[in-house]
């Protein structure tokens, strides 16, 4: 059974850095789609960054410049490094990974990082 477990959440001052960890477990399949999305109480998940396993990126205009997604193929193993935090940023974040068969796209979700920016 696939598991995505995140690291790497915490309390930091604006200005600051945080480092997001995922690492997916229990299929030695790749993922075609590895990411980070995040939700506040009352709002909707929304999509923060995502990268192919070809290392095409996505990522929301309120996080270019300042977030960098990378991965590891070979661990299935995603990154998010998060610099200039700012109080707006905090939120809970889920880690995502995607994979499409023949059989159809499955879609798996990790438990979710919490992260807090203090003004």
């Amino acid at each position: 059974q696939v598991q995505l477990v995140e690291s790497g959440g915490g309390l930091v001052q604006a200005g600051g850095s945080l480092r997001l960890s995922c690492v997916a477990s229990g299929s030695s399949s790749s993922y075609n789609v590895m990411g980070w999305y995040r939700q506040t109480p009352g709002k909707p998940r929304e999509l923060v960054a995502t990268m192919t396993s070809g290392e095409t990126t996505n990522s929301a205009d309120s996080v270019k410049g300042r977030f960098t997604i990378s991965r590891d193929n070979a661990q299935n193993t995603v990154y998010l490094q998060m610099n200039s935090l700012k109080p707006e940023d905090t939120a809970v974040y889920y880690c995502n990974a995607v994979r499409i068969t023949g059989w159809g796209r499955f879609a798996y979700w990790g438990q979710g990082t919490q992260v807090t920016v203090s003004s």
